[in-house]
């Protein structure tokens, strides 16, 4: 959420970094709604006092026995008129704060510039893809091919971009997401949350969804929202509340069922597993001090980039542009990983750091040790990491001429000791 009180104090900054997101300068129209807004207030407060000295005098002038009449009429008229005002300050008020709750984050000076994906820097790359002696297969081909991966079942069931997965696939996806869990809360530090996967819009407004991407989620017909991510619930369970400094960074894990209409997506990835309505994935968050932030991001992003190095699968570390970060977020790094069926390196992560910009709309503060004041907090989430994503590389990443796949080793004790996944019989 933008800070008007500093939009009013740096207008500048602010329409520089909405430009560099390829927006148009805002500042002036935000500021004229402020202003008008201002000067109704000011107005108010002045026939409030008015009103308030002339019943004094009214009852000053009774006491004496004198002729109030004239100050009653006033009264009367001041009466009649602060309801409009107030009425006129109000849709003021609601008007600047829906298109503040529209804007987004101001990139930080860091975030390259860009247009869109082409602008992303790459900063580093993990492992060698592999060499095959046969041409690799797309991981849906695999599957089926396995008699594991079902998405005419699905489509039975659902429709599309579902899947039903049976036997030692569906298997390998728990394992996956029990694997990604246990590293990071017993090696990584992140404590294990179960959260609810239905949420009030206050969730969905508080970490960026609302107002701006409802056609990004699935809603109940009763008002709640399926999460599109655990980011919602993990980071708004500190809605309106004020944490001392020194149990921070808070740093949290949940494996969830995540829920995306994938509303703009119409004719991506329609086979297969990538870009799915529903979906299982671990996500990690933190919650940290201004000053601890940058290092914070640093963490988690390398947080989610362990669990790649233990599958041993080869991927790439992606800055993103100004044209291609998301809306809350100042600075995002996404990790790419290897896919030999098709070819190329596909998002597995994004890792980001939202400033305070989730926390102003969140109401969530902190105590400095020692300070009266409290500030924002800053905060941080990432992938860590999408268990279907992750799972599609792994298919297509350990397939075998003959088209089973080798289990990874660290999955291993979470398939019972499973090294092949063969054909179904």
């Amino acid at each position: 959420m933008i800070d008007i009180k500093a939009l009013r104090d740096n207008p500048q900054v602010f329409d520089q970094g909405w430009e560099r997101r390829g927006l148009a300068p805002m500042s002036a129209g935000l500021l004229a709604i402020d202003e008008k807004r201002r000067a109704l207030q000011t107005e108010i407060q002045g026939l409030l006092a008015r009103r308030n000295d002339a019943s004094r005098q009214i009852g000053e002038l009774k006491k004496k026995g004198e002729n109030a009449d004239a100050v009653m009429a006033e009264v009367a008229t001041l009466k009649a008129r602060l309801p409009e005002l107030e009425e006129a300050e109000r849709t003021l008020a609601t008007e600047l704060e829906d298109q503040l709750a529209r804007l987004p984050n101001i990139p930080a000076d860091e975030t390259p510039d860009g247009a869109d994906e082409s602008g992303n820097v790459e900063t580093r790359r993990f492992g060698t893809p592999r060499e095959f002696d046969f041409t690799p297969r797309e991981h849906f081909d695999l599957g089926e091919a396995l008699g594991q991966m079902h998405f005419d079942r699905a489509a039975k069931l659902s429709g599309s971009r579902f899947v039903v997965l049976s036997g030692a696939l569906a298997r390998l996806e728990r394992a996956l997401g029990a694997f990604m869990i246990d590293l990071h809360t017993d090696s990584h530090g992140y404590r294990e949350m179960a959260t609810p996967i239905l949420v009030r819009d206050e969730a969905m407004f508080g970490t960026g969804q609302l107002p701006k991407f409802a056609d990004d989620f699935f809603r109940t017909t009763n008002g709640f929202s399926l999460i599109p991510t655990a980011e919602v619930t993990l980071t708004n369970q500190h809605m309106d509340e004020i944490l001392d400094e020194d149990k921070l960074p808070l740093r949290y894990a949940a494996l969830t069922p995540c829920f995306r209409s994938e509303a703009g997506a119409a004719g991506k990835d329609t086979r297969g597993m990538i870009r799915q309505h529903q979906f299982m994935k671990v996500e990690i968050v933190s919650l940290t001090t201004p000053e601890q932030a940058a290092a914070e991001h640093e963490r988690l992003t390398g947080c989610a980039e362990e669990v790649l190095k233990r599958l041993e699968l080869p991927y790439r570390v992606l800055e993103l542009c100004t044209g291609d970060i998301g809306f809350s977020a100042c600075r995002t790094f996404d990790l790419e990983v290897w896919l030999p069926g098709q070819g190329v390196y596909r998002e597995i992560s994004s890792c980001s750091h939202f400033g305070d910009f989730q926390a102003r709309r969140m109401k969530t503060r902190y105590r400095p040790a020692g300070a009266k004041d409290t500030r924002f907090i800053h905060t941080l989430n990432g992938s860590g990491l999408a268990v279907g994503r992750t799972l599609v590389a792994v298919l297509e990443n350990y397939q075998q001429a003959d088209g089973s796949i080798r289990v990874p080793e660290v999955l291993r004790p979470y398939m019972n000791g499973l090294e092949v996944i063969s054909k179904d019989v």
